[in-house]
Parts: structure tokens; sequence; C-alpha cells
């Protein structure tokens, strides 16, 4: 079989001073994509629709990728003086980009701010900073403690219970905000022991879409968190399966 050729949303980093601009993507959400069969391709924030949609023409699947915070303005929320937005460039070409995937219901796995993504982008919304929010919560950032972990409540049947229910279950934990009214077509399959949304999943048929709060490519991550990503490269190579089928 083929290996599917998977887009990496990157992020991006304005001109300062002498320094140019530039493009960047963690090496651990690629490295994570070639350690499960896939071939990662970054996708720097193209400035038209037409460019896009080339790009998803190639692709097989789409991993949008975590980074600073969405800004909240663009869903009609006040901006909190916790929110540290990413770089407009980069904000403007995600949200284009997660519509157009949804339009054409690519298989697509979001990781932190982009779980948070997937689910503005298609109706829902997020708390914006959970200390004032959920005062009850747990911690869900320590800036002093990059491992810091917590457990997590499984929805049966789901994803996250196929890659976990039998597992050790503790994932890294380092945002402040966090999902509210999960999107249409959503449910929520991990929370927090308080509550804080964890993983959403699609429920509609035609689209295998889901997203983790938590980072399972990164350093911090567990050896059982690469299951994730061997089952979304088993949702990617199912749907193109199906696809060809109907063709």
């Amino acid at each position: 079989m083929t290996k599917p050729l998977i887009g990496v949303n990157a992020d991006f980093k304005p001109a300062q001073g002498d320094s140019p601009a530039f493009s960047y993507v963690a090496a651990g959400y690629y490295d994570s994509i070639l350690g499960v069969g896939g071939v990662p391709v970054m996708i720097p924030p193209y400035q038209t629709e037409e460019d896009i949609d080339a790009a998803l023409e190639r692709l097989d699947g789409v991993l949008f990728v975590g980074g600073a915070d969405l800004d909240p303005r663009r869903d009609g929320w006040m901006l909190h003086p916790t929110v540290r937005c990413q770089d407009p460039r980069r904000e403007s070409f995600d949200r284009c980009l997660a519509r157009k995937v949804a339009e054409r219901r690519m298989p697509v796995f979001g990781i932190g701010a982009g779980m948070q993504l997937l689910n503005v982008t298609q109706g829902g919304n997020l708390f914006l900073h959970i200390p004032e929010d959920l005062p009850t919560a747990l911690p869900h950032l320590d800036p002093l403690d990059p491992a810091h972990r917590h457990t997590l409540e499984l929805a049966s049947g789901s994803l996250m219970d196929r890659v976990y229910g039998d597992g050790e279950l503790r994932v890294n934990s380092m945002h402040h905000m966090a999902v509210d009214e999960v999107a249409p077509g959503f449910a929520v399959t991990a929370r927090c022991p308080d509550g804080v949304v964890e993983a959403i999943e699609s429920t509609m048929p035609d689209w295998f879409a889901f997203g983790t709060q938590f980072h399972p490519e990164t350093d911090t991550a567990s050896a059982l968190d690469v299951r994730i990503f061997e089952e979304f490269l088993v949702g990617v190579n199912e749907f193109h399966g199906a696809m060809q089928l109907v063709a």
C-alpha cells in the first residue's frame, strides 16, 4: 500500500529586525507520522484559497498542530488578558484550511490548539482561561513542570477507549484554554476527572475527525500515546480504501 501523505500545518513567525519571517513545525509531529507509516508534508500558511485547494487535492489526511492561542475576537468574544494569540497569518490560514478539510470530509486529527481550531470552525466555542471559567478544575498548566500529567475518563467504544482502555491512563497537560460547547456533529470522548474536555470525535458517519487537548507527539508523551497516531493512519487508509471502491 502506498504510504499516505499527511499535511501538517506550519506555525509562522513574522520578520523581526534582521530576522526574516519563517515557518516551522515541531519535530514531534512529523516524527510521529513517520513512525506509524505516513509521509508528513508541511503546509506553510498559503495566502490564497486556490493554493490551499491545490495542496488538499494531493493529500490523504491533515494533522492540525498545537501552538499559541486562537484569537477569541474572531468568534465574537472579548480578548482575555491571558490569551497569547497566534500570528494572524497563521490563524487566518488555519481557519480556512479547517473549513476546506471539513467540506471535503478529509480525515483530520487536531492536537492542542489544533483540536480547539477544529471545534470552533465547526460551531463550538472555548473557555478562555480555565482557572477563571472553571475555578474548581485541576491545574492544566504548570510552567515549572512541562511533564505535568493527569488521568482521563473515557467514553466507551471511542477511539480514545481503543487506545487507552487497557493501559495506564495519564496524559500530559499544558493548556489554559479548553473546549466549552462542543461543535455539532462531535462528541466528547475523554475528559479530565474535573470535567475539562480532553478529546472530541466526529459522530458523522462520513467524516473521520478527532482531536486531543493533550499532546501525544511530545517527549513527555508515553509509549501508549503512539497508538493515537496509529489509529489516525488506520482511519486515513480506511477512508481512501472506501473512496477507491466507490470510484
